[in-house]
């Protein structure tokens, strides 16, 4: 087997992983949909969320609040809160991703846990980067079509329990923690994640043990560069 196509088959992996992804990603952008219109959005202003928030979790979490009867305070408090985790996310990618103006604001728009996890799951700093913006574009293309789909076709698909897209999200992140157990820093971040999540999910509001958890990202940067083998 020549190098030329072992260079090759390596390059395309993130790229082809990083499809997968966001195709999964778009089925729950569908289910986003749905429960945008059932909460009382409009499909337009469901869309605007989708193209200008896109955070999954923000989103989910401020229909979450208006559904119940919340305020648009409340709605917008909380999604602030979940949000403030993907600073940190752009503190580990300001290592990978440089350059002008424009294009990091473009990545700015795009960082998110996927596109996170999967550039910091890559060893060679060309993988991240490929991996970061094949997985952030992806996913924004995906997840807004998938929005659109599900906020005009709601009635019909119904509860998206119905077809398990309330577990992609769950799913997708066990799948990408797995090649970060196998790094320092990884595993001091998810220990770290994980018994600050079991501690404080008791005690604190909805939103607070998330933000906590994800300062697990600055542990594991203090045990090596971001992508670094052990």
């Amino acid at each position: 087997m020549s190098n030329e196509y072992v260079r090759q088959r390596t390059n395309r992996s993130p790229i082809a992983a990083s499809v997968t992804l966001s195709i999964a990603v778009g089925f729950v952008g569908a289910s986003f949909g749905v429960l945008a219109v059932a909460s009382g959005l409009s499909w337009p202003r469901a869309c605007a969320m989708s193209l200008l928030v896109f955070t999954g979790a923000s989103q989910f979490a401020a229909v979450g609040v208006v559904r119940s009867g919340g305020t648009a305070l409340a709605a917008i408090g909380s999604a602030l809160l979940l949000a403030a985790r993907n600073s940190v996310y752009g503190l580990a990618m300001s290592r990978v991703i440089t350059g002008r103006l424009g294009k990091r604001l473009i990545a700015a728009q795009i960082t998110i846990d996927e596109s996170t996890a999967m550039a910091t799951a890559q060893t060679e700093r060309g993988d991240q980067q490929r991996a970061f913006w094949a997985t952030g574009l992806g996913i924004f293309v995906f997840w807004n079509l998938g929005t659109l789909l599900g906020a005009l076709l709601g009635h019909t698909l119904g509860d998206p329990k119905t077809f398990g897209l309330d577990a992609a999200f769950p799913a997708g992140f066990v799948a990408l923690l797995g090649p970060h157990l196998r790094k320092p820093g990884g595993r001091a971040a998810g220990v770290f994640g994980a018994l600050s999540a079991i501690a404080l999910v008791p005690v604190l509001p909805v939103g607070l043990p998330i933000l906590v958890a994800a300062l697990g990202a600055l542990v594991g940067l203090r045990r090596g560069p971001v992508g670094e083998a052990s």
